[in-house]
């Protein structure tokens, strides 16, 4: 591989001749050989590119920073947003807990990309950009990754958290309504208790998700807000007056999505409980998809010796020794989607908490844990919903068989006979193996008429 030297403050280092970065971040890359390569997420490194467009813009309309230089960073940060220099951003998560290295990794891959379309080479003549001068004018590491982060999250929450959810939130109120006529016995503490409907039952998923849906866009309004104009520790040094203000104006824009500058910068810089507040109703709507996830793989268990109430689609072979065998796939991947989730959000509650006076220093942690969670949950929402959701139907026999022999219907007794005589019913009938109407008229406790009359499974719904 041919190599070229770059210099920084600490001095020579040899960098791939084929890359756009520079000294930093090969330092970077030589120092922290920590799990995979190219680790940090490309949404951080979008959120990246919006920012210092947006910057570049606000320094250009407040007169420090020549309209010339303004146009070749936005070029450049185009060219990022279009995906074309994916490959130029190769660091891990796992670095400085401010994220400088990955802030100069974007001022290094705009400055050398922009002498290279200026019809220049890399470190020769004078620069088109100066990486620090220029493309990070008017800011610091500490208010960019923050920025950036939010920028992300903001966006990952909204393009496919939020839109996953809401498919398979429709699909299961469509199941409700369409199964809201279909009676089945209900469960607590997984034993038999009184009737329900399908419907109603499946009514319950949807207020879950509803509600999780809710808690997730009431925390939008404080992820909205960008630490950027606070540079180093949250005073704005360097920066120019009512730059924090058009910045966030500028990434607004450009983005179509309602960010504003940060009331409290101190905050914005050394705390990050907007991230810790957005990723906890992401862990609620985790918590709300396994209970989803199991009641339905529960509902379908079987087919013949589980529970078997409702029929889910069969989408691949179950076991390479046991021929037919079919499994509930898509349960197992959106539960484990959740465990995921509750795992990220003990890692992010952790990093939350590492703000030491005017800096976090978990941010790369924060930010890969939250996009993380919020892409696995709008991911797998939308296979559940395509794979196994739209594909669910009662099992109307298998129903009917459990309703009719559950014993909990004798609950429709109590106001009739009181409470201990139907619970002698029901134990009776539960030791001899017989049904409730036969103990009751046998006990002399009901008529066959009067049994018939009053215990009837669609009333009790």
């Amino acid at each position: 591989m041919d190599y070229r030297i770059e210099k920084d403050t600490m001095g020579e280092v040899k960098v791939p001749a084929d890359k756009y970065w520079g000294a930093q971040t090969e330092r970077s890359r030589n120092n922290f050989k920590i799990g995979p390569a190219g680790s940090m997420p490309k949404e951080v490194v979008y959120g990246f590119a919006y920012l210092k467009k947006a910057a570049a813009y606000a320094n250009c309309e407040l007169g420090v920073l020549p309209e010339e230089k303004r146009n070749a960073i936005a070029q450049v940060c185009d060219e990022i947003l279009e995906g074309k220099l994916d490959a130029e951003f190769p660091l891990v998560i796992w670095q400085t807990g401010s994220g400088t290295q990955s802030n100069m990794n974007v001022n290094e891959v705009i400055a050398n990309r922009a002498q290279v379309l200026a019809g220049g080479k890399i470190g020769e003549g004078e620069p088109v950009l100066k990486a620090n001068d220029d493309v990070n004018k008017s800011q610091s590491s500490n208010d960019t990754y923050p920025t950036g982060m939010h920028i992300a999250c903001y966006k990952s929450v909204m393009e496919k958290t939020i839109p996953g959810v809401e498919k398979l939130r429709d699909t299961l109120q469509t199941k409700s309504e369409a199964f809201k006529d279909v009676v089945k016995i209900g469960r607590t503490h997984l034993m038999d208790a009184t009737p329900l409907t399908l419907g109603q039952e499946f009514s319950g998923y949807v207020s879950q998700l509803n509600h999780g849906l809710k808690a997730l866009r009431n925390t939008l309004e404080h992820l909205s807000e960008l630490a950027l104009g606070g540079t180093a520790v949250g005073t704005g040094l360097n920066a120019p007056k009512g730059y924090d203000v058009l910045v966030a104006k500028y990434i607004a824009e450009f983005t179509g999505l309602p960010f504003i500058t940060a009331e409290n910068k101190f905050e914005a810089l050394a705390a990050h409980d907007a991230i810790v507040e957005s990723h906890g109703a992401l862990k609620q709507l985790s918590v709300s998809l396994n209970k989803i996830a199991n009641d339905i793989r529960m509902m379908a268990s079987g087919p013949r010796s589980g529970i078997g109430e409702i029929l889910i689609p069969e989408n691949e072979p179950g076991s390479s020794i046991m021929p037919g065998k079919v499994n509930p796939t898509q349960c197992e991947a959106l539960t484990m989607v959740a465990a995921q989730v509750m795992g990220n959000d003990v890692a992010i509650t952790i990093g939350g908490t590492q703000g030491h006076y005017e800096l976090n220093v978990f941010k790369p942690l924060l930010a890969y844990n939250f996009l993380q969670s919020a892409e696995l949950i709008g991911d797998a929402c939308v296979s559940f919903d395509e794979h196994c959701a739209k594909g669910i139907e009662p099992n109307y026999r298998r129903i009917k068989e459990l309703v009719d022999s559950s014993l909990m219907l004798v609950t429709a007794l109590n106001t009739k006979i009181g409470y201990y005589k139907a619970a002698e019913i029901a134990q009776t009938a539960h030791r001899n193996g017989t049904t409730l109407k036969d103990e009751a008229v046998r006990l002399g406790y009901v008529s066959p008429e009067d049994f018939d009359a009053w215990v009837r499974p669609e009333d009790m719904v």
